[in-house]
């Protein structure tokens, strides 16, 4: 296996998620510090927000995956990335001229999820057509070592920074990181190879076919329960977790940084060692461990609220993060390996839809239970819930599997819809 260090493509691929990565985690503290801060939202109206970011993975998830396999990948993720940079960039100007409100706060959101949706379906469609099989999981590896590495940056400088600057100035990093990530991807050489428009089916027929390949297989159908219960809690948590920091710890902007970026560090160390963790441990025992690993370090949020906030919100996140990665590197791996390349695009779109779908849901339903019961009691009702969507994988065949499938075998109950002869990009 040759390094992709030295494959051109792939790093551009690599900058691009790097520096848009660095730039969504200020975002993703700045944008909710500006509407507690700033605009003054309620629990509720905070679970608004949460739900319209990912809003569109719930309504456009499925066509999107099937128009994503009809397009060039790459034109995708480019306009992706500029219709993100412009949304974004929107919130700043607005800000100067006193103009700003929850009603833009949240027509952006909206728009920026229906962008992320493409964006996200495209590129994990994306890398398995630039690298050899062989580098997937390594090229997975890399990329959510970014990503942790953006998790420990992002929110201590923002925490920071926000005390300097303000959340609308920062709002602008990010929009100019998206525009750097979209001519990163620009430099791209590798050349898509889109199907025949002749061989194309009815759109609805496309998107069957995803989704079928999704649910007809007996581990990937477990992965995508645990995961979609897991971040229908998670966004409860989520949308709630700034205004508990903010208004029932007391906590300072800067501190609610640093205790972010301090505990992102158990990203960096599951990126770096999650391919080693399913070597040792085994592909299949890995994912049932970090599910329930993850839930348990979801206690440490409410738990904050009785002793010691700054050390249990710390080593929360720590664990949480570094449980995240390694589920994520394991199961999206497979998943890659798994899939035909024609269905790719459809395959990780029947997938999103399947388990971001429920964030929408959980951010309102976080908002709705702290108006209804206080947020630490539905932070603990949260936890609950993370608990409940380890059981999918928990009570399956993965507890004593080493090494997972890597193409369709005779593990699938029956045969998958045809789909077509395959094409690059």
């Amino acid at each position: 296996m040759s390094s992709l260090w030295h494959h051109r493509d792939f790093r551009q691929l690599w900058a691009a998620e790097t520096v848009s990565q660095v730039g969504t985690q200020i975002t993703l503290l700045a944008l909710p510090v500006l509407a507690v801060g700033v605009l003054a939202a309620t629990p509720l109206e905070m679970g608004v927000l949460t739900a319209l970011e990912t809003l569109a993975f719930l309504v456009i998830g499925l066509p999107a995956g099937a128009w994503v396999d009809r397009w060039r990948r790459k034109r995708v993720l480019v306009a992706a990335d500029l219709v993100r940079a412009v949304a974004l960039g929107t919130l700043p100007l607005a800000y100067a001229f006193d103009v700003l409100t929850l009603a833009q706060l949240f027509v952006v959101a909206a728009v920026t999820g229906t962008a992320t949706v493409f964006f996200d379906v495209a590129y994990q469609s994306y890398l398995p057509t630039l690298v050899a099989r062989d580098q997937i999981v390594d090229g997975n590896g890399k990329l959510e070592a970014s990503r942790a590495v953006a998790q420990v940056a992002g929110p201590g400088i923002t925490g920071v920074l926000l005390r300097v600057l303000g959340a609308p100035l920062l709002l602008l990093a990010d929009a100019l990181s998206f525009l750097l990530s979209a001519w990163f991807i620009g430099r791209i050489r590798h050349v898509d190879v889109v199907p025949d428009r002749a061989a194309r089916r009815p759109l609805r027929v496309e998107i069957a076919e995803g989704l079928s390949f999704v649910v007809r297989h007996p581990l990937l159908r477990r992965m995508v329960a645990c995961t979609g219960l897991a971040n229908l809690a998670g966004s409860a948590t989520s949308a709630l977790l700034v205004l508990f920091a903010l208004r029932e710890l007391g906590l300072s902007e800067t501190t609610v940084g640093l205790v972010f970026s301090a505990g992102a560090v158990g990203g960096v160390v599951g990126a770096v060692v999650a391919s080693r963790v399913a070597r040792s441990f085994g592909e299949g025992r890995t994912i049932p461990a970090s599910a329930l690993l993850f839930a348990a370090a979801g206690a440490a949020v409410p738990a904050a609220d009785l002793v010691a906030p700054v050390p249990l919100l710390v080593g929360g996140w720590f664990v949480s993060s570094f449980a995240v990665i390694v589920y994520n590197v394991t199961q999206v791996s497979f998943r890659q390996r798994l899939c035909p390349p024609p269905l790719l695009g459809r395959m990780n779109a029947s997938v999103r839809f399947l388990v971001f779908g429920t964030m929408p849901i959980g951010g309102l339903l976080g908002g709705v239970l702290a108006t209804w019961l206080g947020v630490v009691p539905a932070l603990w009702i949260a936890v609950a819930g993370q608990f409940v969507a380890a059981l999918p994988v928990l009570l399956s065949p993965l507890v004593r599997m080493r090494e997972l499938p890597d193409e369709l075998d005779a593990t699938l109950p029956a045969p998958v819809p045809q789909v077509g002869p395959p094409a690059a990009g």
